[in-house]
């Protein structure tokens, strides 16, 4: 008898899945399209098709009409694939679903305070953070620390969530490491780090050899398009946010860039 005929038609589990939150400050096209092509730096993958939720908590009462085919539009240009949008009045839900989004409710008491990201050379009127999409199972079995042994390879994304990540092999160019505490490498650290995903400003990027593309805290961004600078490069150092801007510091000394 075909194996096939015991499988399930259709199983449905559990997953992690991470988004961005696109937070708008205003609608005005023109300067959306300036504020990320400023942040993507010209790079043409920056943010390889991300899931993304538009929040709009932000935009000034008088913003007038969204127009919402030309923010689709504009995001997928970057390769932000919009999903939903969050804190949008009831009323404006059917124009929403109509545009294939859903509407997130707005969330009137936050446990944690929302990032309001920017890249780390210029305020910009539209901030894209490392959010949380739901609903994401437990990635830490309980405990507060989820530890990594194998390579994270490029095109895969490692999420700890509600936890800090400590990765003790190399993480390769293309790859993505997520925490929403912070972030340990024991090895070489290429691609992307982001650490406290959640909002959590005091969290940190440690690596005992640094290299990354792009680094964010808190929804801070930098990007290292020149490459990282010459006096941390693959050495051991750390990441931290002071108020909008990302400090890098050596593991033993209070030199920072």
């Amino acid at each position: 008898m075909s194996k096939s005929l015991f499988q399930k038609p259709i199983e449905i589990k559990i997953s992690t899945v991470v988004a961005v939150s696109a937070i708008l400050s205003t609608a005005d096209r023109i300067a959306l399209d300036a504020a990320l092509a400023e942040m993507t730096g010209g790079t043409a993958d920056f943010f390889e098709d991300d899931l993304t939720v538009i929040d709009v908590a932000a935009l000034p009462s008088g913003c007038g009409q969204i127009d919402w085919t030309g923010l689709i539009a504009l995001l997928k240009k970057y390769r932000l694939n919009p999903v939903a949008v969050r804190n949008a009045p009831p009323e404006l839900a059917e124009e929403i679903a109509a545009h294939g989004l859903t509407l997130e409710p707005a969330n009137a008491k936050r446990e944690e305070p929302e990032p309001v990201p920017k890249p780390a050379a210029a305020p910009a009127p539209v901030a894209v953070a490392a959010a949380q999409a739901q609903p994401p199972a437990p990635a830490s079995n309980g405990t507060d620390v989820m530890i990594i042994d194998t390579p994270v390879r490029a095109g895969q994304r490692i999420y700890a969530r509600g936890c800090d990540l400590v990765v003790t092999a190399v993480v390769n160019n293309g790859a993505e490491i997520i925490a929403d505490g912070s972030i340990h490498v024991y090895n070489t650290l290429n691609g992307r780090a982001l650490a406290g995903a959640s909002g959590n400003a005091q969290a940190r990027i440690f690596a005992l050899n640094m290299s990354p593309e792009l680094v964010s805290i808190a929804g801070v961004y930098r990007t290292f398009e020149d490459g990282f600078p010459t006096e941390y490069a693959r050495a051991p150092a750390q990441i931290r946010l002071v108020g909008d801007r990302i400090d890098i510091l050596s593991v033993n000394t209070a030199n920072r860039a």
